[in-house]
């Protein structure tokens, strides 16, 4: 079981700013906004028998919601390339689907103020199941394109490796 230290410092809670998304081992450019983890887990209703007037509950299946992931459009064709393993028009009669890598592991880290890495999540087998390659474009608008993938998952799990950070003390100089 891994151990846990305790910041005494630390009564604030982290901020949602301060964020990075790896894949392949790499980290994506420009990822601006990342969608909420959430996972319900079905009610199972049931009766027993010599009890006609209640009914008691247990869990049954888990679904893990899909993520999205938004960045500004940029020459970067990550997003680009991943979608395509799901279905690449043009590419011929029976390769338009990439049966063999279209699913990838994704890392969701969260950092402190100071930059420290805080919380890390690992979400699995995710693959493309809608992408946004430009927005409504608009000649009237004033705002940075962003293009968007959503990503189904087969769970994920924090990272209980990643442990909390002890942050600087920043004091004043000595005279």
């Amino acid at each position: 079981m891994a151990q846990f230290t305790v910041n005494a410092q630390r009564f604030d809670p982290y901020k949602n700013f301060k964020f990075r998304v790896k894949w392949d081992g790499r980290y994506v450019a420009g990822v601006s906004k990342v969608g909420g983890l959430k996972k319900t887990t079905e009610v199972v209703k049931y009766r027993e028998g010599g009890d006609p007037s209640s009914s008691r509950k247990s869990p049954g299946r888990t679904e893990f919601e899909a993520v999205s992931l938004e960045r500004g459009v940029t020459h970067d064709t990550e997003f680009e390339k991943w979608a395509n393993k799901v279905w690449n028009f043009g590419s011929g009669l029976g390769a338009e689907v990439s049966l063999n890598d279209f699913r990838k592991d994704i890392i969701i880290e969260l950092y402190n103020e100071a930059g420290q890495l805080a919380l890390a999540y690992k979400l699995y087998r995710c693959w493309v199941s809608e992408y946004q390659a430009l927005p409504d474009l608009d000649a009237n608008a004033n705002a940075v394109a962003i293009q968007h993938i959503k990503l189904e998952n087969e769970g994920w799990e924090r990272d209980y490796a990643v442990t909390e950070p002890t942050e600087p003390s920043f004091t004043e100089p000595q005279d």
